[in-house]
């Protein structure tokens, strides 16, 4: 048993499951969605080039609510070096959460979001936690994309993908 452990088992209060709110949420937003178990909820997201699966953890012992989204493709091992500095810039750029890139070449967008202290979540929270991952992995699929198959360094593709528009057309 952690540290964090130890200081929530003694207390009375408990934290509703939050993937009770969320399951709501995709029920009414037409989201495509599955609840593997009391503890796990699974969302897909069809985005312009690619979908992203989101698993969602309810960690209860610890009163933590766990977010990881990944696509259904891997990076090549030649390549996975660029694409770990491509990440790092990235994460560098993230107000929260961040992207990590896993041995098998899978890359994981992970974000949390702790409720200690028998906090209730809003669907408001929840709403923000999705959307950040959404955005996210919508924002920088392409300089992956760029950085895996197209052979660029990482600073290129930020530079070629990662720009913010100025003025109106």
């Amino acid at each position: 048993m952690n540290a964090l452990e130890r200081l929530l088992q003694d207390r009375d209060e408990k934290v509703a499951n939050p993937l009770d709110i969320i399951e709501n949420m995709a029920t009414e937003t037409g989201w495509e969605w599955a609840r593997p178990g009391e503890d796990e909820l699974m969302l897909a997201f069809p985005l312009e080039n690619a979908e992203i699966q989101i698993s969602l953890t309810w960690m209860e012992q610890i009163e933590l609510l766990h977010l990881a989204a990944v696509w259904d493709f891997r990076c090549p091992e030649p390549r996975r070096e660029e694409l770990g500095r491509l990440l790092a810039l990235i994460n560098m750029q993230l107000p929260f959460g961040h992207f990590e890139l896993w041995p098998d070449g899978s890359v994981v967008y992970r974000n949390a979001l702790m409720l200690t202290g028998a906090l209730s979540v809003t669907p408001e929270q929840c709403e923000a936690l999705i959307a950040g991952a959404v955005g996210a992995c919508e924002t920088f699929y392409p300089a992956m994309h760029f950085v895996i198959w197209a052979g660029r360094s990482a600073e290129e593709a930020m530079r070629d993908c990662i720009f913010e528009t100025a003025g109106e057309a």
